[in-house]
């Protein structure tokens, strides 16, 4: 039996791991494309197929997840549009820079090492800043009018945000920061993300908070948002050289509306010094599996890209396990702590 052009266990399998990525997604605010697309190269997938539905299956998984943190107040609009505009700039930037490196031979060699220490840094970084509890404690109900205490807000980020440099904008978490402090790290982590071609949600989503200062549910959902046009946008473009492959976008599609939504809502009860821990080890994963792919490539060994998928998807089944296991905990300690009613 055979819809859409595929077996019926293919489809089974492509929902299930829609499902997977879409808690990943919802939660961390990235991890579409970084699963995705490394997935369907190794099935056998032409890369502009695998890029293109990967970037299709990251837009529709987005909208998801975006529409769940609006509804628990994640969103922060005007921050995200602002970053989407310096991001954007950045972005032309970093191709520059890589376009360089491509004309005298060095971009692959760079982009691999690079890729790799970024993952690894940030992800050695968070795991070590909520190991240690520094920072970063915010309750998970933001309200934009609510003033969050020094000691919730990052040092790097409390030092941005002493920069009175107008026009400042009001920011989530009751604090003002200046606009072009904003611009700045929103072009900064585009240079970034245009340099080594990839989404950058593993990027902005920590530089919004370490940086800025915003709460670690607002980062997330504003994160989904910008990777909405991003991922829209890049999704038509390769839609129109017929690189989208609705057969695998359709199942994976399926899977992850629910998947976003239990993610995204996660972020809601999960403590956020766990959040950061979960993001870390989703990182510094993905950076052993990163290295073990290319070093497969520079010896030759194929095996070794199956060895890479492997050691992604055992991560993102331990983690998104673990994040559906904290959130059932914390509804259970909730249920629990709850007065009895009277009748």
């Amino acid at each position: 039996m055979e819809i859409l052009g595929m077996s019926l266990a293919l489809i089974v399998l492509f929902v299930g791991f829609g499902l997977l990525i879409g808690i990943l997604f919802g939660f961390f605010g990235m991890g579409g494309s970084f699963l995705v697309t490394p997935a369907l190269l190794v099935m056998g997938y032409d890369a502009n197929v695998a890029v293109g539905s990967g970037l299709a299956f990251v837009f529709g998984t987005s909208v998801i997840a975006t529409l769940k943190h609006r509804d628990l107040g994640q969103v922060d609009y005007k921050l995200g549009i602002l970053m989407i505009a310096g991001t954007t700039a950045g972005i032309e930037v970093g191709k520059v820079g890589l376009e360089y490196l491509q004309h005298i031979g060095l971009a692959g060699s760079v982009v691999s090492v690079a890729y790799v220490l970024l993952l690894g840094g940030i992800g050695v970084f968070v795991t070590y800043e909520a190991m240690k509890g520094s920072g970063g404690g915010i309750d998970h109900d933001v309200d934009e009018d609510a003033d969050l205490e020094d000691e919730e807000i990052p040092e790097i980020a409390q030092k941005i945000q002493s920069y009175n440099v107008p026009p400042m904008i009001s920011i989530r978490g009751g604090f003002k920061v200046s606009l072009w402090m904003v611009l700045a790290v929103a072009f900064a982590t585009g240079v970034l993300s245009g340099f080594l071609g990839v989404g950058g949600g593993f990027i902005r989503m920590p530089a919004l908070f370490y940086l800025i200062g915003v709460p670690v549910p607002v980062a997330v959902g504003t994160d989904l948002f910008e990777i909405v046009f991003s991922g829209g946008i890049g999704s038509f473009l390769y839609a129109q050289s017929g690189a989208v492959n609705l057969g695998i976008v359709v199942p994976l599609l399926a899977g992850s509306a629910l998947g976003a939504r239990v993610g995204a809502g996660a972020t809601n009860l999960v403590n956020e010094e766990d959040i950061k821990v979960y993001f870390g080890v989703m990182l510094l994963l993905g950076a052993i599996a990163v290295a073990v792919r290319e070093i497969g490539g520079l010896l030759e060994m194929p095996i070794l890209d199956v060895v890479s998928l492997a050691i992604i998807l055992g991560a993102a089944l331990l983690v998104s396990g673990a994040v559906v296991y904290s959130g059932v905990t914390m509804l259970r300690e909730n249920a629990s702590a709850s007065p009895p009613t009277a009748d």
